[in-house]
């Protein structure tokens, strides 16, 4: 993907483009994908994900939104973390369009986001599905047209999501099963995320994302059977062939992996979370 807004090829969406902000890192892959959604022809189109508070970006965000006289009807978040929401109140103030999100204190008008809610707007029916988990605010949007599911952070276009510190690994885990279950009832053809490329096997890819948590969790089992007692120890443990720049963001996951067994009774004595 490139910084101008292109269809993503063979994703199945004639409704979703994309706009690649330009604050690629580690944990962001090639920046965070700032989705513009608008049925062929329709007057109105919504923004998903403005991205990072980037002038640069949001002006070509906003330039791809409004071709051809449209205008910008809504700005929806997947979730309130910077790299998704921090240029939402510029763009915003750009477009004079609402800003809806799970969590109030993200929100520029009454509306937030719901699950089960849907909404109809540029062309299309949008259905806003509650996946908390990695952050408690996190939703996905599924365009039912289109056979289409915006992730956000819950699911990667490469490699796995962590657990942030505002989220929950129970939650996750529900979550992951939710929308295993969806891409089978509602026939999805491709997940589009909010980092790195789309996904063409969402089955596939939902199915590789609940055993990897699975791993994980038996993993960090085995570290503390092994003696491990703390964070900075499992990391070092389980994520020994992982970047060492990761590592700060695996101690989240693995914080998130002791509060799930926490939760369960399965803590032995002396673990610090």
């Amino acid at each position: 993907m490139t910084a101008a807004a292109s269809p993503i090829d063979g994703s199945g969406s004639r409704s979703a483009r994309c706009v690649l902000a330009p604050n690629a890192s580690p944990m962001t892959l090639d920046g965070t994908n700032t989705w513009i959604v608008a049925a062929p022809g329709s007057p109105s189109a919504l923004v998903v994900d403005p991205g990072p508070d980037d002038e640069g970006h949001l002006q070509r965000v906003r330039a791809q939104a409004t071709r051809d006289g449209r205008r910008v009807e809504q700005i929806l978040l997947t979730h309130g973390h910077p790299d998704h929401s921090a240029g939402a109140g510029r763009l915003a103030e750009l477009t004079a369009a609402p800003v809806r999100v799970a969590d109030p204190a993200h929100r520029r008008g009454d509306a937030g986001l719901g699950p089960g809610d849907v909404l109809t707007g540029a062309g299309c029916e949008i259905r806003v599905v509650a996946t908390p988990g990695h952050s408690a605010d996190s939703v996905c949007f599924l365009i039912p047209a289109d056979a289409v599911l915006l992730t956000g952070d819950t699911v990667l276009g490469r490699g796995t999501t962590v657990i942030a510190a505002d989220g929950n690994l129970g939650d996750y885990l529900g979550s992951l099963d939710r929308l295993r279950a969806l891409a089978d009832s509602a026939e999805l053809a491709a997940l589009l995320p909010g980092h790195g490329p789309v996904l063409h096997d969402p089955a596939g890819t939902l199915d590789y994302y609940i055993g990897h948590r699975r791993e994980r969790l038996a993993e960090v089992t085995e570290a503390l059977a092994a003696g491990d007692r703390t964070p900075a120890e499992i990391v070092a443990r389980v994520y020994a062939d992982v970047d060492r720049a990761l590592w700060p963001s695996a101690e989240w996951s693995v914080r998130a992996q002791l509060q799930y067994l926490g939760e369960r009774g399965e803590l032995p004595p002396g673990v610090r979370k």
